[in-house]
This record gives structure tokens, C-alpha cells and sequence, in this order.
């Protein structure tokens, strides 16, 4: 029997891992659940029911009821331990508490059999980071909108009382995906209250005042936060302080950032500050005081915000100007009704080993979800964080593709690949390249980082009954590749491989030299794609991309791919192993730049 390493290490991380990439098993495990839920929902006098949406701990839907009022219902994993799944219960009761109109109302908590549900208003539009995705970085006169009903809420949420008792509500986990816009009259609401607790300190630092027996019993000395999305919390609720208003007012600044500058996380305010947004210069300086580094900083900017949007947001606008960026990097964008679904291998662990001492890195159970993501970000560098989150933002889009950054002292040098397969997207997606390239200037280092973008949809799945068979290849199964005829061109072009500088430790997986031997053999045909083989106990996936440049050389591509699959039986381990190859005359060099200069909203926007 092979000999298999104790536990895999996954060369990716699921923000939501797509149906595509699981086993036929496990996906039709989903697909029959959710249809369960639906018939439920059904059942229970509903109709058009849709599927919304999931997240580490359940499944949200749509649907209407007999009266025609839109509703949101939110499922808990039924296989989840019961203390998880009262979460949800938890999340109810809290919201429950809240009457305000940018906060949805709760309709019931109940039990359809053994499935907890959590029956809620559906708050009108797209959530914000859809919208980000879609238009890109929002004009300063919306960001300046959605601040002042932030602020609202933010207030709301730290003046509420029980009785005449002061009990300021954090809700946690305050992030673009948890706010919804109504496209038409541009109001927000604040979903997803599941990480929301009661404070333990107020907005000054002070234990919460409480009586009788709670006071007697209430832990002062251990945080009841949960953790929120750590791309957008604070320090300090990354670090397990004691619960504060204050958490919320650094997810409010980490949201009006990412928004403002179009990216997915709050990290990249050193290289990107507010400051160079084109914002009115008062907010700009308030939100970047607000994403300083020293609390004493960011508590008064907190303060400043809280006070002084009550003026700041009726400054005067001109009309709305979306940006159209010109692409610092090429992007190819494709006309074509292929559906994609994009997964991005990369090599983030080892562009972070010098960052982090190992063992933050090894024996990650993906069941300790909350674990594995705050020691992922532990020691990491802000600009660092920023740089990941933006490589992850491309792949939320239909992207096929490539990328290699080579780092000297010299400056920054980007090979690349990125065809983008939705026209209507392309000053969005050219924004975040854009702001995937500033972060990177930003960044001094020496070394290499690289990742490939595929199609999940076209993964081959090859399973076996055990690990003693060999996987075995269904009759009909091909590599698929395009054709894309281009010029010759004399430049050589490179193999990029996740191992060309020596064994990766992420590439726990040899593959069998007469495969090693075709990819070989394609390096020698002009093309441009990746092909990448995760290979699990009873479960083998193929992921590929492939672009065939040297129309003559068709025949040879296809016969190489054949053989490739015709070898797979000889695969007899496990683990990752990847290669992609860009073509080299797309190279592009920076300078390195630490920061993006000052570039503030005119101060008389209607002046002549």
C-alpha cells in the first residue's frame, strides 16, 4: 500500500467552494438537500423560492409569501454540532431586539422538523460587494451616502438600553457582503446578525453597567465576541478583546474603504490610503485616522466619525463619474456564453513563509474554520493581507487565466494571462487588477509569487472504491483546450512551475514520470493555460486550462493530453501538483511605490 501523508493540505482556500470541484457523492448530497429545503419552504405556503446564498454554518433562500411580501430564510447545517446550530437561535433573539429601518425585521424563528430556521424581511437590491464587484470603486457622493446611514445604524446599536439599562449591541461582523443596497433609492440594510452579542465594554472602555445576579455573573475577564470576517474586523477583535461598540466602527471603516477603493478587504490602506480615493478631504482623513494603527488614533477618528457625519454628509456633489481605468497589466475580455466558474490555485503559503513561522501553517482541520483563519492572518504584513484579498477578489469574477510576480530590488515585474469572459465587468475587473498591481509595488521583497485561475466546471472527476485500485479514466473523458491563433513572435516563452525553484512543500504530490514526460512535451508547443492534479483517497481531480497558440501543432496538443489521461492509473500517491505556462512577451516591469500619491474631491465640484 502507498504510503500517504497523515493529513492533506488544500492548495486552496474556499471562501465557497463551488459544486464543481466536489465529489459526484457530496455534490448530489447538496443538491438533494437543497432541494428539501425547497419543498419545505413550499410546503409552508411560499413560492418562488431561490437559492441565495451559503456560508460556514447554512444556507440562505428567497421566496414570497401568499400575500406577495419578499422573505429571507436562513437553514442551519443539520450535520453541524448542536451548539452551532443554535447559533442561529442566538441570531433571532438578538435581531429581534432591533427596530430600525436599515436593520431587516424578524419574522419568526422556528423548526420545519429537525431543521432550525430563521424567517426574516428581505432586504430590497444586491449586497455590496456584489455591487463592488459589478460597478467597481462607488463614486465618492455614494460612499459618503451609505457612511451617513452607517453612522445611523452604528448609533442606533450603541444607544440601545433593556429597560433603562445601557446594553450597546455589536453586531461583529460588519462587512460589504453584509449590507444590502436598494439600487434605486440607494438605502442600506444590515443582514447577517449572527455574530451580534451584547457588549461587554462601551464606546469609552467602560464594563457595561449591569445588576443583581448577571452582574455577579458576568465573565469581565474573556471576550464573548465571535470572529467576524478577519478582512474586515479590527485588531483588536482579531486578538479576542473584550466586546466593544468599537469593533463595529472598524468594520464600518474597513467596508467604506474597500468600497470606495474597490477591493475585499481593509488592508491595503498603506499602500492604497484613502487619501489618494478622490474623497472630500475630511472624510478621506477621517477614514484613514480610522484605520490607523494606534487605537488612541482610531477611538477619536471613531468619535470624529460618529459626530461629525451629521454635517459631512450633506457636502455637495457633482454628478456621479464611474471610473474607467486603463489596464496597468493586458486583459483579454471574451464575447461568450461559456459559464465559469474560477478557482484560484496559488502559492500563497510559500509567498508567506518568510512572513510566519510554519506551524501556523500545518495540521489545519477545515472544521475549525474560525481557527484556521485567524492563525492564516496571524504575523502576516497589512499590505500583505491586501495583496492576497485582491488576487482572491479576481477570482470572483468569470476569469480563466494566469499570473506570475517576480519581486528584486530593482522593482516588480508581472507575467500574466487574464481573459476575462464578461465584457460588461471590465472596468470593474480592470479596477481591481489595477489595485492588484499597486499592492504589489508596495511590497519589499525578493521572491516569487504565482497563481492560475480555471474553470471549475471542466474539472474531471475520477473516482475509485479504494485507495488499493487504481483510478481508473470513464470512456470519453478529454482534456478540453481552445484554439487562439496568434503571430509568431521569437521571444521563448517559460514553464511556470509550482516547483521550479526546488520541492514545494505544497506540492506533496509526484506524478508519474510518463505524465511528467507530456507536460514536457507541451511545454514545447506554444500555448498558454495550466493543468493541475489534486489527488485525494478515493478521488482524482484534473483541473485545466489550456489556449493552444500554433494552430498546426493541434494533433500534437490533443495527442499529448490523451496520453496524460491514458497514464493516470500510475498515479499512486497524494497531494498537489500544478503547472502553468504564460506567455513571456506579456511581461510588464513597475518601480516600486509605497504609496498611491494624494488625490482628494475638488472642493467646489459645480465650479467652473
Amino acid at each position: 500500500m502507498p504510503n500517504y501523508p497523515s493529513r492533506l493540505q488544500h492548495f486552496y482556500i474556499n471562501e465557497e467552494q463551488s459544486i464543481y470541484l466536489m465529489s459526484h457523492q457530496d455534490a448530489q448530497k447538496i443538491k438533494d438537500w437543497l432541494q428539501l429545503c425547497q419543498e419545505q419552504l413550499e410546503q409552508h405556503g411560499f413560492s418562488k423560492i431561490e437559492f441565495i446564498g451559503k456560508g460556514a454554518y447554512g444556507f440562505v433562500f428567497g421566496g414570497v409569501s401568499g400575500s406577495g411580501s419578499p422573505y429571507v430564510f436562513k437553514f442551519s447545517r443539520i450535520n453541524l454540532p448542536q451548539h452551532i446550530q443554535d447559533r442561529l437561535e442566538e441570531e433571532a433573539w438578538m435581531q429581534q431586539h432591533l427596530d430600525h429601518p436599515n436593520i431587516p425585521v424578524v419574522n419568526e424563528y422556528t423548526r420545519i422538523k429537525k431543521q432550525s430556521v430563521l424567517i426574516m424581511e428581505r432586504a430590497k437590491g444586491m449586497d455590496l460587494e456584489q455591487f463592488s464587484l459589478k460597478y467597481g470603486p462607488l463614486p465618492p457622493r455614494l460612499v459618503v451616502k451609505i457612511a451617513a446611514q452607517m453612522r445611523d445604524i452604528l448609533v442606533a446599536l450603541r444607544s440601545f438600553k433593556q429597560g433603562s439599562i445601557p446594553k450597546p449591541i455589536v453586531h461583529g461582523d460588519i462587512k460589504p457582503s453584509n449590507i444590502v443596497i436598494d439600487p434605486e433609492t440607494e438605502t442600506v440594510k444590515l443582514i447577517d446578525w449572527g455574530s451580534s452579542v451584547f457588549a461587554q465594554l462601551d464606546a469609552q472602555g467602560q464594563p457595561v453597567a449591569d445588576t443583581g445576579i448577571s452582574m455577579m455573573s458576568a465573565d469581565h475577564h474573556n471576550t464573548n465576541a465571535k470572529l467576524g470576517d478577519v478582512y474586515f474586523i479590527g485588531e483588536e477583535q482579531l486578538n479576542g478583546a473584550l466586546s466593544s461598540p468599537r469593533f463595529d466602527e472598524q468594520g464600518v471603516a474597513g467596508t467604506l474603504y474597500a468600497l470606495a477603493s474597490g477591493q475585499s478587504c481593509r488592508y491595503g490602506h498603506n499602500a492604497i490610503p484613502p487619501s489618494s480615493l478622490g474623497l472630500p478631504i475630511e472624510f478621506a482623513r477621517t477614514l484613514q485616522a480610522m484605520l490607523d494603527d494606534d487605537l488612541k488614533k482610531q477611538h477619536q477618528a471613531g468619535d470624529y466619525f460618529i459626530k461629525q457625519m451629521q454635517t459631512m454628509r450633506h457636502l455637495v456633489f457633482a454628478d456621479d463619474v464611474w471610473a474607467k481605468p486603463k489596464p496597468l497589466i493586458p486583459v483579454w475580455s471574451h464575447d461568450s456564453s461559456q459559464l465559469i466558474d474560477t478557482v484560484v490555485y496559488n502559492s500563497r503559503k510559500t509567498f508567506l513563509r518568510e512572513e510566519q513561522n510554519d506551524h501556523y501553517l500545518m495540521d489545519v482541520d477545515d472544521v475549525e474554520l474560525e481557527k484556521y483563519y485567524k492563525n492564516f492572518m496571524h504575523g502576516m504584513g497589512k499590505t500583505e493581507r491586501a495583496f492576497l484579498a485582491s488576487i482572491s477578489r479576481l477570482g470572483k469574477y468569470p476569469l480563466v487565466g494566469g499570473l506570475a510576480i517576480h519581486w528584486n530590488e530593482q522593482g516588480v515585474h508581472i507575467d500574466s494571462s487574464l481573459n476575462l469572459h464578461a465584457p460588461a465587468l471590465q472596468d470593474a475587473f480592470i479596477a481591481s487588477v489595477n489595485n492588484f498591481v499597486n499592492l504589489a509595488r508596495s511590497i519589499q521583497r525578493v521572491g516569487v509569487f504565482k497563481c492560475c485561475m480555471f474553470n471549475a466546471r471542466v474539472t474531471l472527476h475520477i473516482e475509485r472504491e479504494s485507495i488499493e485500485q487504481p483510478f481508473q479514466v470513464p470512456e470519453g473523458y478529454e482534456i478540453p483546450f481552445e484554439i487562439a491563433p496568434t503571430l509568431p513572435v521569437e521571444e521563448p516563452s517559460r514553464l511556470h512551475s509550482y516547483f521550479e525553484d526546488g520541492e514545494d512543500p505544497e506540492e506533496l504530490l509526484q506524478l508519474p514520470k510518463a505524465i511528467r514526460h507530456q507536460i514536457e512535451r507541451l511545454n514545447s508547443i506554444r500555448h498558454t493555460g495550466c493543468i493541475i492534479f489534486e489527488s485525494l483517497p478515493n478521488h482524482l481531480k484534473i483541473h485545466s486550462y489550456y489556449v493552444l497558440l500554433d494552430a498546426e501543432r493541434e494533433s500534437d496538443f490533443k495527442q499529448a493530453l490523451s496520453i496524460i489521461l491514458d497514464h493516470v492509473h500510475l498515479i499512486d500517491n497524494l497531494g498537489i501538483s500544478g503547472f502553468m505556462k504564460l506567455p513571456y512577451k506579456n511581461t510588464r516591469s513597475f518601480s516600486h511605490l509605497a504609496s498611491q500619491p494624494d488625490h482628494f474631491y475638488p472642493r467646489n465640484p459645480r465650479g467652473a
